[in-house]
């Protein structure tokens, strides 16, 4: 009797064995496409120099002769990519390099020891260094968290410098286009006529001149907001023609009116639902995806409202995300396979980046989840470069989405099914699996554990390794229930797993 294994897309890893019969439970460095699960594609290096410092940030554009550029934001350097070659560009004056680990937002119990009045917040941060990076025009604008914004102007030979007038504290940038030009926000920043640092305030430059932020200044349409409702601003995004600020706890929508004395709107429309980390949101078309310090996924389409995603392997993030490492959590979009990427650290392997979830937002797979096992401190998408870029730990650079390997090296990758009933009527006997993969380039193990009770203990288990081209492989073990993992890490397999079948026999009533 012939049992086909048709699971369908998204692992749903947080449910019992019951609850999940049928799906997918566990898998690494698998997606799903077109309803069924494929690995991962591969990547290889971009630059045999390492950066220096650990990564946060990466911003990917061209200037005007068409030549692309990435720039890098680390702990401790400003660098950039262009022909093949590291330009060093770290401002020489007015930056200081940062942490690369952080110790938890201000609050009692963070930091040094007896920073701050007793019980109450500590008055500095610890959070490890993040950049936030734009284009203005041809030319880079860079803001290292906590610092002010600094511009290059495209010469390799020289480094990026303060931009003038700018506020000396900046917790997050944006470059807004508009009316044929740019304004450049500063999130959470010095307020003009204290100069005192306020978290909560918006300033923006003029339209088309980013070095006049002066609003008394005659033809000025530089300006100041103070947003509400306490907290801090995290980070922002331009999404469509608005302006998206999440500070801790709440989304503010920034909307362009043109009046004089106030050209932007901004109005909260979402509470409970702030910004886990300034790397913890992305933007796919008109809609934006985040992180919340609660550690719920939220999507915003623009002129909605926030709607938490759910996520039927929350779990591990939720439980496992390493305590006060949440600012580098970094979300990232996929294009070519309408994902959303979550990268965190994971207690389990220390205070770094060391997995990921991710999340089909568009087509016939929408709303399935996968996850994986990857080292990556910061990710961005393709366009304008060929291929997603992503870095890791140690300063290497890769182009992802590229060949079938891991810079050439293979990489681990599983899925693995819940509990399936062949027969909900009795005892099933497997004899072997017909395997229905395509683009297998190495053998590919098998695994089938089997049950008579969910609960039990001690399963029966068989395995084996199937080559290229292998029509059937031989299996031997009955149960009531059947958990399958297919796997790969001996060579690159680059496998797509169809509809395999199993050879199956009753045993018995139940």
């Amino acid at each position: 009797m012939k049992a086909p294994l048709d699971p369908p897309a998204g692992l749903h890893g947080d449910d019992t064995a019951y609850a999940a019969a049928g799906r997918w439970a566990d898998g690494s460095n698998v997606r799903f496409r077109l309803g069924r699960a494929e690995t991962i594609g591969g990547w290889e290096r971009l630059t045999a120099e390492p950066l220096s410092g650990v990564c946060r940030s990466i911003f990917p554009w061209t200037d005007n002769a068409g030549v692309l550029d990435v720039a890098f934001g680390t702990h401790d350097h400003l660098q950039v990519w262009r022909g093949g070659e590291l330009f060093d560009v770290t401002p020489e004056t007015g930056f200081s390099p940062g942490a690369v680990d952080g110790a938890g937002s201000a609050g009692y119990g963070t930091g040094g020891y007896g920073v701050g009045g007793y019980g109450l917040a500590s008055a500095d941060d610890y959070f490890p260094l993040t950049w936030s990076l734009a284009a203005w025009g041809q030319h880079l604008l860079a803001s290292p968290r906590g610092q002010t914004i600094f511009a290059w102007t495209n010469d390799t030979g020289a480094a990026a410098t303060p931009l003038a007038n700018a506020p000396e504290n900046v917790t997050h940038m944006v470059v807004a286009p508009l009316g044929g030009g740019y304004q450049v926000f500063a999130l959470g920043c010095n307020e003009e006529v204290s100069g005192d640092f306020n978290p909560l305030c918006v300033r923006h430059s003029s339209v088309r001149n980013n070095t006049q932020w002066s609003t008394s200044e005659s033809g000025s349409t530089a300006r100041e907001y103070i947003l509400t409702g306490g907290g801090r601003i995290v980070a922002g995004r331009m999404c469509g023609p608005a302006l998206l600020v999440w500070t801790g706890d709440a989304l503010f929508l920034g909307t362009f009116v043109g009046a004089l004395n106030q050209p932007w709107r901004f109005e909260r429309v979402g509470r409970n639902c702030g910004l886990i980390g300034p790397n913890a949101a992305v933007i796919v078309g008109q809609a934006a995806y985040w992180v919340s310090p609660d550690r719920q996924f939220y999507r915003y389409p623009l002129g909605g409202q926030p709607q938490p995603i759910a996520c039927p392997i929350r779990r591990d993030f939720a439980e496992e995300l390493a305590a006060s490492q949440g600012d580098k959590v970094f979300a990232s979009s996929n294009a070519e396979f309408s994902e959303v990427r979550f990268d965190y650290p994971d207690r389990r392997d220390g205070y770094e980046n060391s997995r990921y979830l991710a999340v089909a937002v568009a087509g016939p797979d929408a709303g399935a989840w996968h996850r994986g096992i990857m080292a990556r401190t910061a990710f961005v998408d393709a366009g304008p470069s060929a291929y997603p870029i992503a870095t890791t730990y140690d300063g290497a650079v890769f182009l992802h989405e590229k060949g079938r390997s891991a810079d050439g090296q293979p990489f681990d990758w599983h899925v693995e099914s819940a509990e399936i009933y062949l027969d909900p009527e009795r005892v099933s006997l497997v004899r072997g699996l017909w395997p229905d993969f395509r683009s297998q380039a190495g053998p590919v193990r098998v695994d089938v554990t089997a049950r008579l009770h969910p609960q039990d203990e001690t399963p029966i288990t068989a395995g084996a390794q199937m080559a290229v081209g292998e029509p059937r492989t031989d299996l031997l073990l009955s149960g009531r229930l059947f958990r399958v993992k297919f796997s790969g890490s001996s060579a690159p397999t680059g496998a797509r797993i169809g509809r395999p079948t199993f050879d199956t026999a009753p045993a018995g009533l139940l």
